[in-house]
């Protein structure tokens, strides 16, 4: 309680710090938690991660104890709960292997700095007094180690040794040493050992009692025995480089292959929908292809409507870049979005190319200039109607902001550069296009008609 007072008079100091609340005890005695509310972004004028820089840099001066800060995330995945953001559990059927290798790949992970507040569930620091037996002395006091453990268990264990009648009840009568000889182990010195031949023998003379080291639990996941290893980020390290640098230093330290390391919680889910983006999106292409095939008819147009979504991803990305945003999962909810926005262009004015191409019969570059000239106007008029919805987005304040600003920033992004190229360039697409298909559809009549 006294170090919590001190680490909370730490933070309490701290100029961005509007209250503080700190609690210790319950299951586990060599713990604490602490909650802190900042004030209003506009009143402290620095991030959360500012703050928790600051204050770790504050509380790493503080000996006897360590503090573990994590901001509170935006987006959290997974209920594992642990003192820091994100964990990476290391499983093993051996559990002497795990206890010697985890120890060794948190002290290789402090030492790149890509992450802070490192720590990890095995707790193998606990203290426990170990008794040692004589077996010799005591074979020729002729005990054995049964009596020995007999005998402890009466004094330690509170055994039922009789029942008491009385007329209308019964009582136990429980054996056990008094309270004050099991408050600490110096009371094995008054236990005493019953030998046929030797009479009472003081516990002392044939054994003796040390202290120990003992882990305070063992952590299980999957039916392995686990060890969990937590972290926070780094002040301006993206997650997908964390992750990298935690893969990296558990092959140099050249981890045995009996040891299955793997990221837990929202580290898990974020490496997760990394594997699966480009799955989802090249399934979301071939959906829209099938759909505009069937729409237009067309093998090759499709293709056409297609071709305006890499400058959209081009251009979210680089807005990303240029404002120093992360590609995280709302950044890809905008560049998915931009998806629909961006194809939207190529389809009005595909569209009307198409249409008129066939009811007029007029030449592929005429109908394309026609649709173009046409079109413009409803096409920059839901483009600016997209830009100025994302811009509250983009520049937004307040709390939430860092949330939503990938959002907004990679939608204005991809929306900008995808307009200023489409434009010129989904009217030259479509004109090779149509001169692709014409040149397909001539070769086969030939090949018809000279069969």
């Amino acid at each position: 309680m006294r170090k919590m007072e001190a680490f909370v008079d730490i933070v309490r100091a701290d100029p961005a710090v509007e209250n503080v609340t700190a609690f210790t005890g319950g299951g586990q005695r060599n713990r604490g938690f602490m909650f802190i509310q900042l004030k209003p972004l506009e009143e402290r004028k620095v991030s959360a991660e500012a703050v928790v820089t600051r204050l770790r840099a504050k509380m790493s001066k503080e000996p006897g104890a360590t503090v573990f800060l994590a901001q509170a995330l935006d987006v959290r995945a997974g209920g594992r709960g642990s003192d820091a953001n994100y964990q990476f559990t290391l499983l093993s059927d051996d559990l002497e292997q795990l206890r010697a290798w985890a120890p060794r790949l948190e002290r290789a992970l402090r030492e790149i700095p890509e992450i802070a507040d490192l720590n990890s569930d095995q707790e193998v620091r606990g203290l426990q007094t170990s008794l040692v037996i004589d077996r010799a002395t005591a074979s020729r006091m002729g005990l054995g180690p049964r009596q020995i453990d007999s005998a402890l268990n009466l004094a330690f264990g509170q055994a039922i040794v009789s029942t008491i009648y009385r007329e209308l009840n019964q009582y136990r009568v429980v054996m056990e040493a008094a309270p004050q000889f099991w408050q600490s182990p110096d009371g094995l010195q008054d236990v005493n050992l019953l030998s046929k031949d030797k009479g009472l023998i003081p516990l002392s003379t044939l054994a003796r009692w040390e202290t120990t080291l003992a882990p305070l639990a063992v952590n299980h996941q999957s039916q392995f025995v686990a060890a969990t290893i937590s972290f926070n980020l780094a002040e301006g390290v993206s997650l997908s480089r964390a992750t990298d640098a935690v893969q990296a230093t558990m092959a140099r330290i050249g981890m045995p292959t009996s040891i299955h390391g793997s990221f837990q919680g929202t580290a898990r889910q974020f490496t997760a929908s990394l594997e699966n983006q480009p799955w989802l999106i090249l399934a979301a292409l071939v959906v829209i292809y099938i759909v505009l095939g069937i729409l237009y008819e067309s093998l090759v147009h499709p293709i056409t409507i297609l071709s305006t979504l890499p400058s959209a991803g081009v251009g979210a990305l680089l807005a990303l870049m240029l404002f120093g945003k992360e590609l995280n999962i709302i950044a890809m909810i905008g560049v998915i979005l931009l998806i629909g926005i961006v194809k939207k262009n190529a389809i009005i004015m595909i569209d009307l190319a198409i249409e008129t191409q066939r009811s007029k019969e007029i030449l592929p570059e005429k109908a394309i200039f026609e649709a173009a000239v046409l079109r413009f106007r409803p096409i920059m008029m839901t483009t600016m109607a997209a830009l100025f919805g994302a811009l509250p987005l983009a520049i937004g304040f307040g709390y939430g902001a860092d949330l939503r600003q990938p959002l907004g920033i990679s939608i204005m992004g991809g929306l900008i550069l995808s307009q200023l190229l489409t434009l010129y360039t989904t009217p030259v697409v479509y004109l090779y296009l149509e001169r692709l298909r014409l040149w397909v559809s001539r070769k086969k009549i030939r090949q018809v008609e000279a069969a």
